[in-house]
């Protein structure tokens, strides 16, 4: 109880930092409410763990955000629907269309909640313009787990494998492989230099090992 006690506290924090004025019940109704989200029963990774994890390395890299609050809540929201049968980019459409609507009920400035739902369909490709630390940041986290460790990244495409479940097998190696070659073919998987300078080798290298066992 203790860790989503914290959760929902830093969801509360970052909706006020970010202009919310709902009372703090209302906000911590909300923060609750996602995490039921976060916790249904077809997600495998996308997952509470990996809602920490994205918190988490937007925590420990806050300074290179202006609007680290707004990153904050577009982490919450970016997978707050997500149906592994979804076609193309519909969870991130609906996600930032649900961002957009719980933001206004809270109280969040129209601007910043258009600005959170801006965020989250970013996460659809990961590719940001130029000049968007805040966008950058909140792939740079959402894509953190590619730079892991073996077992991590064994983990990771484990569960991914567990969402597809639904999937055939030759179907699921096709599909996968186009997201991997999708990310390879961006210019840099990380966009912040230290977050790149950390990470892009580690996480080239996850995604070709995966690609050729996938053939």
């Amino acid at each position: 109880m203790a860790a989503v006690t914290t959760l929902v506290d830093r969801w509360v924090a970052a909706a006020r930092g970010a202009g919310a004025t709902a009372d703090d019940a209302d906000l911590g109704a909300a923060g609750e409410y996602l995490l039921t989200r976060w916790s249904e029963p077809q997600r495998q990774y996308h997952t509470v763990a990996h809602l920490t994890a994205v918190l988490d390395v937007i925590d420990r890299h806050a300074e290179l955000a202006p609007g680290t609050d707004r990153v904050r809540l577009a982490a919450w929201l970016h997978d707050a629907v997500y149906d592994p049968r979804a076609l193309g980019d519909a969870n991130e459409r609906d996600s930032a269309e649900f961002a957009a609507g719980l933001l206004a009920t809270l109280g969040t400035p129209d601007e910043v909640a258009a600005e959170v739902a801006r965020l989250v369909g970013l996460t659809a490709g990961h590719a940001t313009e130029q000049d968007d630390p805040d966008g950058e940041l909140l792939c740079d986290a959402d894509l953190a787990i590619l730079a892991s460790g073996p077992d991590e990244y064994a983990a990771y495409t484990a569960a991914i494998r567990r969402e597809y479940a639904h999937v055939p097998d030759d179907a699921f190696r096709g599909g996968r492989s186009q997201v991997l070659k999708a990310l390879l073919e961006l210019p840099s998987i990380y966009r912040h230099a230290p977050l790149r300078a950390a990470w892009e080798d580690t996480a080239r290298a996850n995604l070709a090992a995966e690609l050729k066992t996938l053939g």
